[in-house]
């Protein structure tokens, strides 16, 4: 492992060169891009083993969870986009949806590549994190900075020196460092910034963004709630619940982080969850190789003081060796509603039930907060799915189960609002790096359609353009209205 920061000096000579590599059209060629693609690909395969080394050194995560969600993830999905590209980037003709006197301009939109973009990696999940975006802007034809992040420096320094021996180094540059290389470069102008990571930050980010008017996908988190009613199996739910909590000791952007379940189960959901983790880690947690660690000692700190507050409400787990980065999984009850432990994303291994009245109040609370990454929710009932989905906000809601629904290719992941905006994956990480381009081509034969636009006005030519006011306007009717109408005859 280097421990060699981008020198700052070099930024901005990065940055140049980028840009004159975009310019000089090499991104341009589909057949060029396909062979990034390709060879990215092979450097993922390549090196499968050294890239789940660093991984784990960085974050202890059991070698089953990175090569799930990072490794053959990031493999399979550079393959479906080099199979996909020119299928993607074909031009979009829509001479068939124009009116009868525009369909001889070919008009057609163009997906162009917005030019040299940057990219901003988490440490959380390095690898997925960071080459999903990256196959996007290959895909799309930018040019591209990867900006790595320092808390994950074994995968950060394989990446640096190895990555370039596969990719166009023209093209595609790493960038290591903290605080003050990363300040450096967002004072350059970029033609898109990809960021995940956390609000705060993203505040930051696009603040510097704003100075150039440059475009945004920021992927971030939140506290991503899950509802349980009285009709869900309980087992199920808690066995699915604490299968998403437990990954990554909880430092997934898409974690389940509390529990609303009805009043009426809360005491068996607790039960069960303690019987769930059990099965899960016979010998406990802490001596399991199927269980990672947090990655600082700054980030266990945190979480120490936050499972100080829970004052003996932890039923399940909450043992430390801080020595090692290690906290168990933990389950709290009898939260309330108001508790520390709701105030912010977790981002651990804790999962705090709190008990509620009914889905309406879960409904409620959840409409009270920002809105989440994802909404989840276990129940049988078809008019509670109906209820939660027509009456929360996020970017997923995934039903009676937890994360999963990441695993579906053709599925854009993202957020809103404080969870973020823009769309990832395949297609969608491809459309972060272009814009849609109008064409049209407008012959000169077609003078006898365009002549009354030309000065002097007339009062013909005033007639010519209101022939599209002669269109009429359907009949309708307020539905608000028919149903109060309908409530007054009921009620004589």
């Amino acid at each position: 492992m280097t421990n060699n920061y981008t020198p700052i000096d070099k930024i901005p000579v990065i940055h140049a060169s980028l840009r004159a590599t975009f310019r000089s059209g090499l991104t341009k060629p589909l057949a060029w891009r396909r062979h990034q693609l390709l060879q990215l690909a092979r450097f993922i395969k390549d090196n499968q083993d050294h890239l789940a080394a660093a991984i784990h050194a960085d974050l202890g995560k059991p070698l089953q969870e990175i090569v799930m969600i990072e490794i053959a993830l990031s493999f399979e999905r550079t393959l479906i986009c080099a199979r996909e590209i020119e299928e993607w980037c074909k031009d979009e003709n829509i001479t068939n949806q124009v009116q009868d006197w525009q369909k001889g301009w070919n008009p057609r939109i163009v997906r162009q590549a917005k030019g040299v973009v940057l990219i901003i990696v988490p440490w959380n999940y390095p690898m997925i994190l960071s080459l999903q975006p990256l196959y996007g802007a290959i895909t799309a034809g930018c040019c591209a900075l990867l900006k790595l992040s320092e808390f994950a420096p074994h995968y950060a320094s394989f990446l640096a020196d190895n990555l370039p021996k596969y990719l166009d180094n023209d093209a595609f540059r790493i960038a290591l460092g903290g605080v003050p290389e990363i300040t450096k470069i967002l004072e350059y102008k970029w033609d898109h910034i990809f960021y995940t990571g956390n609000g705060r930050v993203a505040r930051r980010i696009a603040v510097a963004a704003a100075k150039h008017l440059t475009p945004l996908t920021l992927e971030l988190g939140g506290k991503s709630p899950v509802i349980v009613d009285a009709t869900a199996d309980i087992y199920l739910a808690a066995k699915r619940i604490l299968a998403g909590k437990t990954p990554n000791c909880g430092q997934i952007c898409v974690s389940p982080d509390y529990v609303l379940v009805e009043r009426a189960v809360a005491a068996k959901f607790v039960d069960v969850c303690v019987e769930v983790l059990k099965e899960f880690y016979p010998d406990g947690a802490l001596n399991s190789s199927s269980y990672g660690r947090i990655v600082t000692k700054e980030h266990c700190e945190r979480l120490k003081d936050l499972l100080e507050r829970t004052k003996g409400r932890i039923v399940a787990g909450g043992r430390m060796k801080l020595e090692e980065k290690a906290i168990e999984p933990t389950v709290i009850a009898d939260v309330g509603l108001e508790d520390s432990l709701m105030e912010g994303e977790i981002f651990g291994p804790f999962l705090p039930v709190v008990a509620v009245d009914s889905v309406d109040d879960a409904i409620d609370y959840i409409n009270d907060r920002e809105h989440a990454l994802v909404v989840y929710l276990f129940t049988a009932d078809e008019n509670t799915k109906t209820k939660v989905l027509e009456n929360t906000t996020s970017g997923h809601i995934c039903i009676n189960d937890t994360c999963t629904q990441l695993s579906i290719h053709q599925m854009p992941f993202g957020g809103i609002g404080e969870s973020g905006y823009g769309r990832q994956g395949l297609r969608y990480s491809y459309e972060n790096f272009v814009y849609e381009r109008v064409v049209c081509e407008i012959p000169y034969a077609e003078e006898l359609f365009l002549a009354h636009r030309y000065p002097p006005y007339t009062a013909e030519s005033v007639t010519f353009f209101m022939q599209a006011m002669k269109m009429s306007v359907p009949d309708s009717e307020n539905p608000a209205a028919a149903r109060n109408k309908a409530s007054c005859s009921a009620l004589g």
